[in-house]
């Protein structure tokens, strides 16, 4: 059995997908590597299909018709063969030094027979024509070099959360908690995180800088002027974290306090990009996800509306909007976010 299932989703990824794959293949036997080619039009297919011929052992391509990121991440847990699953985007990549380190620890946990839900490591914003590049790190709220659990952390800095490029999964929990993302829908990466964490029990931190996330791309997905226009997307997976986890059945309270900051800042940036927008119908939308959270859970709503990023995103008039238009620019300098 391989150590580390990597699935790679791949639509029209032709101009930079080797680059990321190339990061990869140095896992040797110990990987595999699921090429989803999620219904490409470019020459995605037949370089996935050039790796899988060069690599049979450690490369597989799966061809599907296009269903979106969520859907390809889909047919990878379900093709997974490894003890572990981890997603890296195609136009994202890992470094080799720290990525060698992470499956050495995973040999070791097979070795000694021990086993964990969720492994955790730091993550670069590779930012396009950026100076300094920001990394999150968790050393200040993770142990380092021992097992624990959610018991075991400290508190998360504002800005500072678990993200879809910080993680691995065990292959299995992912699908004993029934994840399944939804077809045709960005912005999925919240669900793949988020779902699957009240499952988790055992965690290991890994303090090295891994995963390489490219941003600064005009027609990339978090492009602030590209998520207004899919603002309904984003909408959409904001109310499905709502809907797929009760919160307050969460045993673990510093878990629970987690899920709660999670899923405040989404909410924040759902509701400050529909004020950004300026469009009548987006303030109409804003209001509207605003009764919807009251509607579905009157304690997550006043929890939501009243922490201080909600605080912030609801003041009122155009100098309130203004001001919270201020607080969101400030925010995407210190987390790096574009």
């Amino acid at each position: 059995m391989k150590l580390l299932s990597v699935v790679i989703p791949c639509y029209n990824s032709q101009e930079y997908m080797r680059y990321c794959i190339e990061s990869l293949l140095p896992g040797g036997e110990n990987v595999e590597l699921l090429i989803v080619n999620d219904g490409s039009v470019d020459k995605t297919a037949e370089i996935a299909e050039e790796y899988a011929k060069k690599y049979p052992t450690i490369v597989k391509a799966i061809h599907q018709e296009n269903g979106g990121h969520g859907e390809a991440v889909n047919a990878g847990i379900r093709n997974a063969s490894g003890l572990y699953f981890k997603v890296v985007d195609s136009d994202d990549w890992v470094d080799i030094s720290a990525y060698l380190k992470i499956l050495k620890t995973l040999k070791d946990f097979v070795a000694e027979e021990k086993s964990v839900d969720m492994i955790i490591s730091n993550f670069v914003y590779e930012k396009k024509g950026a100076k300094y590049k920001k990394i999150m790190k968790y050393e200040n709220v993770f142990p380092e070099g021992t097992f624990f659990t959610w018991d075991d952390i400290k508190h998360f800095r504002k800005g500072q959360y678990i993200m879809m490029h910080s993680v691995i999964y065990r292959t299995e929990l992912l699908r004993d908690c029934g994840l399944e993302l939804p077809k045709h829908t960005f912005y999925v990466d919240n669900l793949f995180v988020y779902v699957p964490l009240e499952y988790v029990k055992r965690i290991f931190y890994i303090n090295e800088d891994f995963y390489r996330y490219f941003i600064g791309r005009e027609d990339q997905s978090v492009n602030e002027s590209v998520m207004i226009k899919r603002i309904d997307q984003q909408i959409k997976v904001n109310k499905l974290m709502i809907e797929q986890v009760q919160i307050e059945n969460i045993k673990s309270p510093k878990l629970r306090t987690y899920m709660l900051n999670h899923l405040e800042i989404t909410t924040a940036i759902s509701a400050i990009l529909l004020i950004r927008s300026g469009t009548a119908e987006n303030l109409e939308k804003e209001k509207e996800l605003w009764k919807y959270i009251k509607d579905k859970d009157l304690d997550l709503y006043h929890n939501i509306r009243y922490g201080i990023m909600g605080r912030i995103v609801n003041l009122p008039g155009r100098v309130g909007r203004s001001i919270s238009v201020g607080v969101y620019k400030i925010s995407q300098k210190v987390i790096g976010f574009s």
